[in-house]
Order: C-alpha cells, then structure tokens, then sequence
C-alpha cells in the first residue's frame, strides 16, 4: 500500500508537551488526566517520538506557550481561552511550568522555535521558515490541546500548502468523549490525514507513489 509521504519530505511538530501539562505538579495536567489514561496519549507520545528518531531523517519540531506577567495584566482583549488561562497563571514563562516534560523533552538536533502565545503556532513564530528551510512539505503534528492549539496550526498549516496528519491517540483535550469526537471532526475536516502513531510510523516506511 502506498503512502502519502515523500522520504526526505516530512516533520513532526509536537505543541506544548510542557510540566504545565503532562507533569502531574502541573496546573493544567488534571484537566487532561482522565484523557491521558483513556487515550494513552502519553504512552503514544512516547512511540511517536522514538518511532520517528529512528527514521534519522525526520526533523523534530517543538512549540510551547509562555506568558509573562506584563501580558496577564496588560491585554486588552482577552478571548475565553486566554482568560481561563490568564486567571489561573497557566504558562509563566521562564518557570518549570514552562520548561518541557522530561519524558517527552527536546534532544540536540530538535528545532525549538521562541515561545508563542497565540493558538496557532505558525503564528508569530518563524516554525514555517524553519520547516521550509529543511524542505518539509509533510507535517504531524500532536499534542496538546487537540481542540485549541493542535487545530488551530493544523488549519494554517493546510491552508499554506502542507500536507497535515494529525493523530486519534498522541494528542487530548479536556471534555471527555464528547469533546473527543468533535475533536477528531475538526481534524478530519483540516488534516488530510488522520490517523494513530502505530498507523503512522508503518506509513514511513511504506513506498511512496
């Protein structure tokens, strides 16, 4: 079966696998908890993130939210998202909420771009030179949350000409199954493909058409 990838062509980009989120001390891990367990989503981070460094010529991405304390108090439009996270001090920058999960840290060689704080990642950060530079075309992307930050760069990212994969298992967001299932409608309507990290990575090695 042949796949859509081109070998040389694809990049993985993993969206805030931060403390704040995945380290049980973090602010916001208990509103993901219960989906990390019922997705094992940390387990496929995991896999895919081992899966596609022993492919050597995938190049790894890595975004992360910050917020310092002049922009939580000097917005002045302040949208629901930001304020939930603005009243709770989530992502405060140059913290160890904001450095990345061990577990699932950055090694040398990974491309770290400066924090963000918009939803889309591709905003405001220079990640799409950094992707052109090395030629990437086809773009994963997992994560966190699936339903903000996951969605909003897989919507961008399509509509500036990549090809979008996103993932059913090495992502979350908060809600539950219901919120899970309009999740994956709004990934199927922006990714071309959608699929598990086991799917994923056999597709790597398949041949290209």
């Amino acid at each position: 079966m042949a796949t859509d990838y081109e070998r040389g062509r694809v990049g993985l980009l993993l969206v805030d696998l931060v403390n704040e989120n995945f380290s049980e001390d973090g602010n916001a891990y208990s509103i993901y908890a219960p989906e990390f367990e019922r997705l094992g989503t940390i387990d496929s981070l995991k896999k895919l993130i081992a899966g596609v460094r022993q492919r050597k010529d995938i190049p790894i991405f890595y975004s992360r939210t910050s917020f310092t304390d002049e922009d939580y108090s000097s917005w002045k439009h302040v949208s629901g998202i930001h304020r939930q996270m603005f009243d709770n001090r989530l992502f405060r920058a140059d913290t160890w909420n904001t450095e990345f999960y061990p577990d699932l840290a950055p090694r040398p060689g990974d491309v770290a771009p400066p924090p963000h704080k918009s939803l889309d990642v591709l905003h405001h950060t220079d990640l799409e030179f950094q992707l052109r530079q090395r030629g990437v075309e086809y773009l994963a992307i997992a994560g966190v949350s699936g339903i903000m930050a996951v969605e909003s760069t897989a919507r961008t990212a399509m509509e500036r000409g990549f090809h979008v994969t996103t993932f059913t298992d090495a992502i979350a967001a908060p809600g539950g199954l219901v919120t899970y299932q309009a999740m994956m409608r709004g990934l199927n309507m922006v990714s071309h493909r959608v699929v598990g990290v086991d799917d994923f990575l056999a597709s790597l090695d398949e041949p290209a058409r």
